[in-house]
């Protein structure tokens, strides 16, 4: 099997889309003359836009397709469709419009049976959430084309960001620091103090007394941001809830050092292998989520990962100093090395 034509499915958030990146990027290495089309959610989207392995990048919402690809013929030879989707409209879609499909099992049976591959997710055994993804594409028995994650900043998206930073550089700043305190709303515990994020900027800028800080998020982290921007007055720009992801993505790719928590972003940092201090909650320990084959990454993984925690589990529980020991190897450009997890297809 050599497919001129493959879609990829994955209408998700920004870290899983970013975690699937490696398993496409094996297909384009596997079939270098396929055509590869990538839809997903919006964010997803703007997650694989400027990625060379992907021809095309497209929206779907699980509404508006269960009214597409009926009246069009079959135009891939492979389609992928990753996430449940519960009552199976994207795996339905992938139906219509490709002649074969591999999926994660669906609840119906009836589309079970329609798929190339239904893989139980029940049975899977990984230690990192790359390698989950990979598991879709294991039934094609390719060969992997790295763990890395990939992301790309445009040209016109990387001038934007040195030009925004212009100021801050001329008038002497740095190292300019990255910092994003908040995952999204439904993984709150995955927050660390806003405190403790107050204490290590002041730690920083006890030994970089130039060190400036931008504060990153989005609009729904406001207060927690605001809090951090007015304790940090003087040495900080607030730009939660003022920036597109991509224009985000862009200035992240300028820092001299990014940390933060568990969240889209982290994993997008983890694509740029700009130096980075990433902090995860126990219940998603390091070892499933943190980025591999990343060049200049240092996780702090919370005491109890691993033994037993639970989602009430708080973040407090990571120290400042625990943080501020991994922040200054950083900024003296000491890093461990890359994190790397087997995988056999």
């Amino acid at each position: 099997m050599e497919p001129s034509s493959i879609l990829v499915i994955y209408v998700t958030r920004i870290g899983d889309t970013m975690l699937v990146t490696p398993a496409v990027r094996a297909l384009a290495q596997a079939w270098p003359k396929a055509r590869i089309d990538f839809f997903g959610s919006r964010t997803s989207a703007a997650v694989f836009r400027h990625l060379p392995f992907v021809s095309r990048v497209g929206v779907l919402t699980k509404k508006r397709i269960r009214f597409k690809g009926w009246l069009q013929r079959k135009s891939y030879d492979l389609a992928l469709v990753y996430g449940f989707d519960g009552d199976g409209p994207f795996v339905e879609y992938a139906l219509r419009v490709s002649r074969q499909v591999i999926a994660f099992k669906q609840r119906k049976e009836s589309l079970n049976q329609k798929l190339l591959a239904s893989i139980d997710k029940t049975t899977i055994r990984c230690s990192n959430s790359v390698d989950y993804l990979f598991s879709l594409i294991a039934p094609l028995g390719i060969p992997k084309a790295g763990l890395h994650l990939s992301y790309v900043i445009s040209e016109s998206e990387r001038q934007w960001a040195v030009a925004r930073l212009a100021a801050l550089r001329d008038g002497g700043a740095g190292p300019i620091v990255g910092l994003q305190i908040a995952s999204f709303p439904t993984k709150g515990y995955r927050d660390w103090p806003v405190e403790n994020f107050v204490e290590l900027c002041r730690r920083i800028r006890s030994e970089h007394p130039k060190a400036h800080f931008l504060i990153l998020g989005g609009k729904r982290e406001w207060k927690r941001t605001r809090a951090l921007h007015v304790s940090l007055s003087g040495c900080s720009t607030h730009y939660a809830g003022r920036l597109s992801l991509r224009q985000t993505a862009a200035l992240m790719g300028q820092l001299d050092l990014y940390i933060g928590v568990d969240t889209g972003p982290t994993h997008i940092m983890g694509a740029l292998h700009r130096p980075m201090v990433a902090l995860y909650h126990p219940s998603s320990p390091s070892r499933a989520l943190a980025p591999l084959e990343h060049p200049c990454c240092h996780v702090v993984d919370h005491p109890l990962a691993d033994r037993g925690a639970t989602e009430h589990t708080p973040m407090a529980g990571i120290t400042v100093d625990a943080v501020w020991e991994k922040v200054r190897a950083a900024l003296s450009g000491e890093f461990p090395p890359p994190l790397v997890t087997p995988w056999t297809p």
